[in-house]
């Protein structure tokens, strides 16, 4: 069942967050979907301008209605990730996504706020929800890569001014964190006094947590054992730190580096383990069981398992 986003945020905001998921392939997919069910937890399919290169966005689309059948349980909300204005309003256009992404935070101020605005106004005519980001994360994720030098927190000055002028309906935030598997190089983690600051000009509004991914250090040291090679500095955030966050107002944690880590393992173990083996089959089948598993800790971690019910009576659905 497809839920607006702004039904989401009005539940979540204070009380638990909603996991925000990078979608690529058929098994995370079928994953994430078997997962939100089994939680009772609602959810949001991310769908990135990469992921719709690959797969192509008719196919992704037609994937996740195909899931939402199977899985009628689910409550969800489909989301454009870091689109630019073209990718934005393709998606607009499309009526298939709840909620786009306009990501013009490497522009300067006033250029961001313009092209946010502009976004804005095109999908409130369709009243589909928008996330604009202000400040700059560092890191590698997709076709996005920031060097830490080029990264900059979000400023609680301009956050005000910022939503007020674009009429964004949430807003991704630099606070620390980055995307990819080598976060917090610094050592410095979340940047909590930022937060406080952002909430306090922006009260009851919805924050968005990007590279919210966990990096966990099992993952990488399986898949190093498979012949993997990451760097033994890869690192994420901390889940006190996530569990933290939710009280300033961050309602939305995005979520991609660690199901590519889960995916990574698994084939690397079935191809060590089994070099005989050949079928897709065999590895998707545990990608998907690992994947389920993962998310429904996410899901507990994130406070969201079994807030369907109540979500659900308070919008009427």
């Amino acid at each position: 069942m497809i839920i607006l986003p702004k039904n989401l945020f009005e539940d979540c905001y204070g009380r638990y967050a909603i996991a925000a998921v990078n979608v690529f392939t058929m098994e995370q997919i079928h994953g994430l979907f078997r997962a939100g069910s089994k939680a009772n937890a609602p959810f949001l399919v991310q769908i990135t301008p990469v992921a719709r290169n690959y797969a192509h966005a008719s196919m992704l689309i037609a994937m996740i209605k195909a899931a939402s059948k199977i899985y009628p349980k689910a409550v969800y909300a489909i989301h454009l990730d870091h689109g630019n204005e073209e990718h934005a309003l393709s998606a607009i256009a499309s009526n298939d996504y709840q909620s786009v992404m306009i990501d013009a935070s490497h522009e300067d101020y006033e250029t961001n706020v313009k092209k946010t605005s502009y976004i804005v106004r095109e999908a409130h005519r369709k009243n589909i929800f928008v996330e604009a980001e202000l400040g700059v994360l560092s890191g590698v994720e997709d076709e996005i890569s920031i060097a830490e030098k080029d990264a900059r927190y979000t400023s609680p000055q301009e956050v005000h001014d910022f939503v007020g002028r674009t009429k964004c309906n949430s807003l991704a935030v630099a606070v620390g964190t980055s995307h990819g598997a080598y976060k917090f190089s610094s050592g410095q983690g979340i940047q909590f006094n930022i937060l406080k600051e952002i909430q306090a000009k922006l009260p009851g509004f919805p924050i968005v947590l990007h590279g919210g991914s966990a990096v966990n250090k099992t993952e990488v040291a399986r898949i190093n054992k498979a012949n993997g090679a990451i760097r033994a500095d890869a690192s994420g955030v901390a889940p006190e730190e996530i569990v933290k966050s939710i009280a300033y107002g961050v309602c939305k944690i995005n979520i991609a580096t660690d199901t590519r880590l889960l995916w990574a393992r698994v084939h690397r173990e079935f191809f060590r383990d089994s070099p005989e083996l050949f079928d897709p089959i065999v590895p998707g089948n545990t990608y998907m069981e690992a994947y389920e598993a993962f998310m429904l800790k996410k899901f507990d971690l994130l406070k969201a398992t079994g807030k369907v019910a109540s979500l659900l009576k308070k919008t009427k659905l």
